[in-house]
């Protein structure tokens, strides 16, 4: 197995894109991450797309985004792991690169969620939940965050308002972001007031849906030693499942498939949580944040909470674990299956020093973490400034 390197990345503005379609989304973070590359050709490119089926009523995404962004007669191919889809497809080309089977490979997560509206989103969403057993009955992927949030507020004896420093730590982290969708800021004591969605799920609480692309160029690492410009490095990449349903679950306030795909991740990167700087996490609802906390490590259970008091201080550049510091699902936006990828490239912008307003100084090491449904898929990659 070869150490594979990022040696490219781009990424398109996060937001309601009535103008673009799917393919151009696409072929533009292609576009920006082979330029940043310095790189002509390549081998194979691997897209991340949760609903361009239901969202979009487009499908072989391989093809149509190769062929429009010029890649010619390239191997191509589409991952689906639900929200998870753009850290799967990260997974799938890292392993092509790793393996000695292809040497340069790009990977772009692109959804286009606003060709699907209001309630026909919700519907085109539920593919993710267990068609048989969730969707069917009316459960929704908020619903779903409403049920564990409300047990975890039971069991633990917290109160909503102590959730709300996740919301406002992302939304002060995107400001400045100019590939943010949302700049604005939430004041303290404002979350709790925000209109319900899924009781006690509310509007500040959950990752509004969006349009966007990201992409990233996969080398060996060898070959990335041999370029004058900065790389990083895959030290870790792993996945793990969970139940699809809740009700099947031991626990649902423990992330089973987070805990493992993130504990075998540190393990083959040969690092613990100490040497991690910077962190992203997928942020769709703060107790999913909360959970993923306590179940990487960073929290006992019952106190993931603890780490977004006063304001959320301890996550921002400058605190014990910085996450969401380009503001996350939360205030970024969340372009559903692009949103691994978009957790690369911004890691990968702190490990090379180039995170402007929002640079953790000194980082060399990050984790990034993209989920599907409510914990059922994780994929967790270590990144590594290449020295």
């Amino acid at each position: 197995m070869r150490d594979v390197a990022i040696i490219g990345i781009g990424q398109t503005v996060v937001g309601e894109h009535w103008g673009q379609s799917l393919r151009e989304l696409g072929a533009e973070a292609v576009h920006a991450a082979l330029a940043d590359a310095g790189v002509n050709t390549v081998d194979a490119l691997v897209v991340g797309n949760a609903f361009g089926a239901s969202f979009s009523s487009q499908t072989q995404l391989g093809a149509l985004i190769a062929d429009y962004a010029n890649l010619g007669a390239v191997e191509a191919w589409t991952v689906e792991a639900a929200d998870a889809s753009g850290g799967a497809a990260l997974r799938a080309g890292y392993l092509a690169v790793a393996s000695g089977v292809l040497d340069v490979v790009v990977v772009v997560g692109v959804e286009k969620s606003t060709d699907s509206i209001a309630g026909t989103r919700v519907m085109a969403r539920n593919v993710a939940l267990d068609a048989d057993y969730e969707a069917v009955h009316g459960l929704t992927q908020p619903a779903q965050a409403g049920l564990v949030m409300r047990r975890y507020m039971y069991e633990y004896g917290v109160g909503l308002d102590a959730f709300e420093g996740f919301s406002i730590n992302a939304h002060a982290n995107a400001k400045g972001n100019r590939h943010a969708m949302y700049q604005n800021q939430i004041k303290p004591g404002g979350f709790a007031k925000a209109p319900m969605v899924a009781d006690p799920v509310n509007l500040f609480d959950g990752a509004p849906d969006a349009d966007g692309a990201a992409a990233v160029v996969l080398v060996s690492a060898d070959y990335a030693r041999t370029l004058a410009k900065p790389a990083v490095l895959i030290a870790g990449s792993a996945v793990a499942t969970d139940r699809m349903t809740l009700h099947e679950r031991e626990n649902v306030l423990y992330l089973r498939a987070v805990a493992e795909s993130a504990g075998k991740a540190l393990a083959q990167a040969e690092v613990s949580l100490n040497d991690v700087q910077v962190m992203e996490l997928h942020d769709g609802y703060t107790i999913l944040t909360t959970l993923a906390l306590e179940a990487i490590g960073l929290a006992e259970r019952g106190q993931g909470w603890t780490l977004a008091a006063n304001a959320g201080e301890n996550l921002r550049a400058g605190g014990r674990m910085p996450i969401s510091t380009f503001g996350g699902l939360k205030a970024r936006g969340n372009p559903v299956g692009a949103t691994g990828v978009y957790q690369a490239v911004e890691a990968c912008l702190h490990l090379r020093g180039e995170a402007g307003k929002h640079q953790v100084e000194g980082a060399h090491t990050a984790l990034i973490q993209s989920v599907g449904g409510f914990g059922s898929t994780a994929v967790t990659h270590i990144l590594r400034r290449l020295d």
